[in-house]
């Protein structure tokens, strides 16, 4: 199954940079040295088993833009699945950007009427920590105006920061066509573990593409509920990051990164191969439960999700 993916902006506003980070594993130290993209550059990324998004990374100077626009139109805009359209937080061009965008989006209702539109609000590390929210709470009213009744997804973005992998965990999850049902069987999975939390990421990106809380059932721990105003509402990102970053350090290493156990006061985890495209990320505050038990409970889903996952992703069970 193949999922065609827009990734359009200005010519400068970091697609390229967050396309690599993200799909290629590049650091972010390293993405200074990447060059402007030239037409439009495409990439089949293989991302859970068989389905297999269809990259296309558009250059954003202007006369490549005007042929999208013209020229190219039907080429570019159809059979899309989602148009993800980057601004630069601090352009001095907002106005032309705001008219290629709206251009876009006409592009998309003449031949691709369905396709979900995300908004990256792109380097909010350049703004001031005091002003950020400020900033990009202007910018989301901004770009939900100009988008008229096409429902958006906006998002500030950074390749210094977690916030990157939140918007792209929400964009790729649109495109796994049973992303309810595996967190319905996630949940039930938890039950099993008596978990806090289960997070399912994708293998290579570590996206995450479903989770499980049951941090507000005090019915759960022997010691109360731990109420989800206690855990931290970045940690899927975060978690994301500091696992992606610590596979890079296996590598670098010639070491192969297979599972991580870990056993704090406050919690145990296990990170663990759930199906051969996945990874599952188990959090346990119970101090009773071993993280033998949690191995193995793993061990015992693999199969369900296996089923679930599927080899087309068609298909719910």
């Amino acid at each position: 199954m193949k999922k065609k993916v827009l990734l359009m902006g200005a010519s400068g506003s970091g697609k390229t940079s967050m396309r690599s980070m993200i799909f290629s594993n590049n650091p972010a130290s390293l993405t200074s040295r990447l060059g402007a993209t030239i037409d439009v550059e495409q990439n089949h990324v293989r991302f859970l088993g068989d389905l297999i998004l269809n990259l296309w990374d558009c250059g954003g100077q202007d006369a490549f833009m005007d042929s999208y626009l013209s020229t190219q139109r039907s080429i570019i805009f159809s059979h899309v699945g989602v148009m993800i359209y980057v601004f630069d937080v601090e352009s001095r061009e907002m106005e032309k950007d705001l008219e290629y965008y709206r251009d876009c989006l006409e592009g998309l209702s003449q031949f691709s009427k369905d396709a979900n539109v995300f908004l990256l609000v792109h380097k909010i590390d350049l703004v001031r920590d005091t002003e950020r929210n400020a900033v990009v709470q202007r910018k989301v009213a901004e770009l939900e105006k100009a988008s008229g009744e096409t429902p958006v997804k906006v998002f500030g973005t950074s390749i210094y920061d977690e916030s990157l992998y939140k918007a792209w965990s929400n964009i790729v999850n649109t495109l796994i066509p049973n992303a309810r049902n595996l967190s319905k069987h996630l949940r039930i999975f938890a039950e099993a573990c008596s978990a806090t939390e289960v997070i399912l990421f994708e293998r290579t990106t570590f996206l995450v593409i479903a989770t499980s809380s049951r941090a507000d059932s005090s019915d759960a721990f022997p010691s109360g509920p731990v109420t989800l105003h206690a855990l931290d509402p970045k940690r899927y990102e975060r978690t994301s990051e500091l696992i992606k970053a610590f596979k890079q350090s296996c590598s670098r290493l010639r070491e192969e990164f297979r599972s991580l156990e870990m056993e704090l006061a406050e919690f145990t985890a296990v990170l663990d191969e759930m199906t051969k495209n996945t990874y599952v990320l188990v959090v346990v505050h119970d101090p009773v439960i071993e993280t033998a038990a949690i191995k193995m409970n793993i061990c015992m889903a693999r199969k369900k999700f296996e089923e679930l996952q599927g080899d087309s992703l068609i298909s719910e069970k």
